[in-house]
């Protein structure tokens, strides 16, 4: 991308012509004797900060509920690793050691801290600008990025991290037909072209493209990390190409599965968190197989972080992880079995959650849900259905099904009145937000909406006062949902009264989640309901996929979507003008890495939806409890929550919460 004036209000990582940041990338590297300012490391001499290492890295274990201190040996962090300048954001610096519990609804569960632990090798700060994380630096020139990788870095195993992890996984992972059946992940393709990918040494590697990628980067922080990299000492010995396939085979039948592919993918395991035995880069390591109702994860002493004062991060030792039916969550976090909680928790569960704070020492920290719309109605215009189809492509009918909804009400029955009335769209934390994009067609007035309906020709009506269809059906809308939306079944129970004012009857439809998603992409659903806009506080730079069929599975179109994800060989092309605008405009962001030509992108996209309405949007602004024990310091009171781009909490930085051994911190937080 090119580099930023400042322009649009854009302060977002800008690639290209040799910039990050808007700064030029020599100034950004970690060079060997300054540490790079505004990466969220400080400009202390590295060589002076490095020199002192031997001597100050300490590692420790600070009393715990559980016992006394225990020894352990020193850490073995990389030669440069990324120093956090805590102070700079606030926060303070800590010690080591202790143990975090927390509680999960079901074992599977264990994969996301993965997500909220955050380890990538370009991330975002909580600031929501990308910068390197496990990489050292990042160099952009075009389509050709170029990675350094940080020297001396290791596995939690301690086995060399380098470029040939990256190789291992390009050409024996995600090239592998065994492995990877459809190849590389879609952000590897460039008009159906994959990048050529050089190692250039072991701590460089370049991938490149004939023009821009700007899918790339924003990828490779993404809450699900792409994991672009590999343990291959670890997963060479179980890999046909090395060992060859009779010998891998072999390996796999004796513990009962069909081949080595799937030998390969049970060990192949930094995600689901499953395998203790495979080496990972994040800062903590599972130590538990299930079946288990408990799971441990303990600090990794090869992860790549440290403080200003040569303390290594993670400054948690351990990580405790309870089953817990989702039931007794909320009760289990209000008698104090929790040190952190979030998942699994929502905005009615907090004045059960406050009840508890004053006798078990935690609080209740209330985070905004950056989320378009905590409810959003989905008009399928790919309906298989040819009247329905011809009813849900009236921007007339559905600009009058967003008028006939009272989003006050809505709001105070569900949100306590705190919420944000109007469209599904982007939350005002954002700098491509504008107002218009929440209000436009989405106030309430019955008495518009009946007029609406009445000019479509939707005038007759049976015995029950509600509207017929053309052809004489009564137009009786069928919204289905996933039934574990409790959230979702209540807005729904109240739209019924509201449409039914404009004589319209809708009859809900829960049904498990698999079905659901079966019959979108069948053409059977004529609505859904679901939660809205999932990017909802997003930057420039990051990809409009949400927006247009360019996304999977996207419940207003999901013919078209097929469509599109399918190159054309399943599904049905979009037909409608405003939404080939859409898909266009979509093209015209992956062709450029301007990121003031993306802001321009995206807000027209995002106005196309409000004129539109493709999706019928209801109240947004939802609180998220993140529960934390008074002692447990650098949690941040607010901050946005997400599952893209935050990953949860993960923006936040897990690794730099440690706890207060001394007084209490309940008057400071607050």
């Amino acid at each position: 991308m090119s580099g930023s004036d400042g322009r649009d209000g854009v302060p977002y990582p800008h690639f290209g012509g040799g910039k990050l940041n808007g700064r030029p990338l020599s100034e950004l590297r970690s060079g060997p004797d300054e540490v790079p300012r505004g990466w969220g490391e400080s400009g202390v001499s590295r060589r002076a900060l490095l020199a002192g290492l031997g001597a100050t890295l300490v590692w420790w274990r600070a009393p715990s509920a559980a016992g006394a201190d225990t020894p352990a040996e020193a850490p073995a962090p990389p030669d440069a690793p990324l120093v956090v300048d805590l102070a700079a954001h606030g926060r303070r610096l800590g010690t080591a050691g202790g143990t975090i519990r927390t509680l999960i609804a079901k074992a599977r569960d264990v994969r996301y801290l993965s997500v909220y632990g955050y380890t990538r090798l370009v991330g975002y700060d909580a600031e929501l600008n990308l910068r390197p994380d496990v990489l050292e630096r990042v160099d952009v020139a075009g389509g050709r990025f170029t990675f350094t990788l940080r020297k001396g870095h290791r596995w939690s195993d301690g086995h060399p991290f380098t470029t040939e992890d990256f190789r291992y996984y390009w050409e024996d992972v995600a090239n592998e037909k065994a492995l990877s059946p459809d190849g590389p992940p879609a952000f590897f393709r460039i008009d159906g072209k994959l990048p050529q990918v050089e190692v250039l040494d072991p701590v460089t590697i370049r991938f490149g493209w004939d023009r821009p990628n700007p899918l790339f980067l924003p990828a490779l922080a993404a809450p699900r990390d792409p994991l672009i990299y590999r343990p291959a000492h670890y997963l060479k010995p179980v890999h046909a190409r090395y060992i060859g396939k009779d010998a891998a085979d072999a390996k796999a039948k004796a513990l009962k599965l069909r081949g080595w592919a799937a030998l390969h993918n049970r060990m192949d395991d930094n995600y689901e968190l499953n395998n203790p035995d495979c080496p990972t880069l994040q800062g903590w390591i599972p130590k538990t197989r299930s079946p288990a109702t408990r799971f441990r994860f303990e600090r990794n002493r090869s992860y790549h972080r440290v403080d200003t004062a040569g303390t290594h991060l993670p400054y948690i030792d351990s990580i405790v992880m309870d089953v817990a039916s989702q039931g007794l969550l909320v009760a289990k976090t209000n008698a104090g079995e929790a040190d952190l909680m979030f998942r699994g928790l929502s905005m009615p569960d907090i004045p059960s959650l406050k009840e508890g704070e004053a006798t078990h020492r935690y609080r209740t920290n209330l985070w905004p849900v950056a989320r378009g719309s905590e409810f959003a109605l989905y008009p399928n215009l790919t309906t298989m259905d040819p009247v329905w189809r011809q009813i849900n492509r009236d921007v007339r009918y559905r600009h009058a099904l967003s008028l006939a909804i009272d989003r006050r009400t809505l709001n105070n029955t569900l949100l306590f009145g705190l919420g944000t009335e109007g469209n599904d769209t982007i939350v005002s934390d954002s700098k491509l937000f504008e107002p218009e994009m929440r209000t436009l067609n989405a106030g309430y007035d019955p008495s518009e909406a009946a007029k609406l309906l009445d000019a479509i020709g939707l005038t007759g009506r049976d015995g029950s006062g509600t509207r017929l269809l053309p052809g004489g059906r009564a137009l009786e809308i069928v919204v289905e949902s996933d039934g574990e939306a409790e959230m979702v079944l209540d807005a729904l129970l109240l739209i019924t009264e509201f449409w039914r004012e404009v004589g319209i009857r809708l009859i809900t439809k829960p049904q498990e989640r698999t079905n659901l998603h079966r019959r979108s992409i069948a053409g059977l659903t004529v609505m859904v309901a679901a939660q809205g806009l999932d990017l909802a506080v997003p930057t420039a730079i990051m990809p409009p996929t949400e927006l247009s069929p360019a996304q999977p599975e996207h419940y207003s179109w999901p013919l078209w979507s097929m469509n599109l994800e399918s190159r054309g060989k399943s599904g049905e092309p979009c037909d409608v003008p405003e939404v080939q605008r859409l898909i266009e405009l979509d093209r015209q962001w992956r062709d450029t890495d301007d990121a003031v030509q993306q802001a321009a992108i995206w807000r027209e996209m995002l106005l196309n939806h409000a004129s539109n309405t493709w999706v019928i949007g209801t109240v947004a602004g939802a609180l998220q409890p993140v529960v934390g024990a008074d002692r447990l310091v650098n949690l941040p009171k607010r901050a946005l929550y997400s599952w893209e781009p935050t990953a949860m909490i993960g923006v936040q930085r897990i690794d730099e919460l440690f706890w207060d051994t001394g007084a209490d911190t309940r008057a400071e937080a607050r």
